[in-house]
């Protein structure tokens, strides 16, 4: 069966996050203020916790943002939930490509909605994460070995069956669902303190720095392997959207490059061992269990890379939660 396909996109720019001028869609405090009206009732405000954690030099003071706490257990759903809210599109299908915390997130979010929901992942996807993608009820369907051949056949995919595609790779509605975690920071912790946060895709940083601004340092942090918002600021540019060999976490939008631009965010590198001793401190002494990528904002401080300044408590964003359980 053949139909029509729809996209969640930009003013008919399909994934792209620019408009027809070329420019990127800019998200600011507005656009998050309207996103927490939409998302009020099918998100979590995932708590803080007031602590302090091991670095090089001693107790460091920080508060930890438990955003692994959240549906599915990644911040990704508020991006996906605000983009679907948001579409006109009506149709009963969506389709999304992904390797990983993306499609977790579209299938917690469509099954919401009552909305169908099949991703599309490459033969390289952690089956860990497939495995909660089939928890959530959606159809999983393999293809090619890259991201980007995967991509495509989405797209084949959801032209076949009328499906709305979901791209939440460069969206300025998925930057603006993840963004309410600083509206939610604003009302959680006192002060100005530094944000640490890390980057993926650059949507969790971008959306918070949209909130936040300038009257609060927002400070990405990076493995040294995939310094992607680190590269691009260097080279004034972005990956594309359905780029060979890159991932939706390789890569950084338009949109996240703007507004990392605008704001002047700052990125940080640390070592994969950095990041792996992070992981396994918070699972050591505070029991909690997160993936890599939940654990690299972290690392920072841990590892003494960030050094914060006397009397002052970072607050650090745990963003995703690992999807099996740490060895003994």
């Amino acid at each position: 069966m053949s139909g029509r396909v729809h996209r969640v996109n930009e003013r008919g720019v399909a994934g792209s996050g620019v408009d027809e001028s070329g420019r990127a869609h800019r998200v600011d405090r507005s656009d998050v203020r309207a996103a927490r009206k939409r998302l009020a009732g099918r998100i979590r405000k995932t708590p803080v916790f007031h602590t302090s954690v091991a670095g090089p030099n001693g107790p460091v003071p920080v508060t930890l943002k438990l955003e692994y706490l959240q549906h599915g257990g990644t911040f990704k759903v508020r991006g996906s939930l605000n983009a679907l809210l948001e579409s006109p599109a009506a149709a009963e299908e969506v389709v999304i490509a992904s390797d990983g915390d993306a499609g977790i997130a579209a299938a917690v979010a469509t099954a919401q909605l009552g909305k169908a929901c099949t991703v599309v992942v490459p033969e390289s996807a952690p089956h860990t994460k497939v495995a909660a993608m089939w928890s959530h009820g959606a159809e999983v369907v393999w293809h090619g070995t890259t991201y980007a051949e995967a991509c495509c056949h989405a797209d084949d995919l959801a032209t076949e069956r009328g499906a709305l595609l979901l791209r939440v790779d460069d969206l300025a509605a998925v930057v603006a669902g993840a963004g309410v975690v600083g509206l939610e920071l604003e009302d959680q912790v006192r002060g100005r303190p530094p944000v640490l946060i890390s980057v993926g895709g650059g949507g969790l940083v971008a959306g918070v720095a949209s909130v936040l601004g300038r009257r609060q340092q927002v400070i990405g942090v990076e493995p040294v392997g995939y310094p992607v918002l680190h590269t691009a600021l260097e080279a004034d540019n972005a990956i594309g959207p359905c780029a060979p060999d890159a991932s939706p976490a390789h890569r950084i939008g338009a949109v996240a490059l703007g507004i990392a631009r605008h704001y002047d965010i700052r990125s940080l590198l640390v070592t994969d061992d950095a990041v792996a001793a992070a992981r396994e401190y918070l699972w050591r002494e505070f029991r909690i269990v997160v993936e890599s990528t939940g654990a690299t904002a972290l690392a920072a401080v841990h590892s003494g890379v960030y050094v914060p300044v006397p009397g002052e408590r970072p607050v650090v964003v745990l963003c995703s939660a690992d999807t099996e359980l740490p060895r003994r």
